[in-house]
């Protein structure tokens, strides 16, 4: 199986769009913000108003001034944590099976389960 210039196996991630996280590595570090993409084939995710970068964009009918435009660059999946919603705290993740099958994700920190979002 071929894959992209760079690009390596997909692999299943525990965080998903919607989801609240907190950056715990670079020059964004401590930074929070709401998950907007998860690109699975480059192993990030774009969290809204984190990694802001610049671009120039040339004028077209949908936007008629081009100018400068600022937007979400991706951060790779392995510097951001999930945040736990009932103490608001960066933790871990676990997933537990219930004996009727379905998935939950656990906070290690706390035990509390992590909701999906939807």
């Amino acid at each position: 199986m071929k894959h992209k210039q760079g690009a390596g196996p997909r692999r299943k991630t525990k965080i998903g769009k919607g989801d609240r996280v907190r950056v715990i590595r670079g020059n964004h570090r401590d930074q929070e913000g709401t998950v907007l993409r998860v690109l699975s084939d480059k192993d990030s995710v774009v969290i809204e108003g984190v990694n802001m970068r610049k671009r120039h964009m040339r004028p077209t009918q949908s936007n008629p001034d081009g100018g400068i435009v600022s937007m979400e660059a991706p951060i790779h999946i392995s510097n951001v944590m999930l945040v736990d919603p009932a103490s608001g705290e960066a933790s871990r993740v676990r997933i537990q099976v219930e004996s009727d099958g379905t998935k939950e994700r656990i906070a290690v920190k706390s035990g509390n389960p992590i909701p999906r979002a939807h």
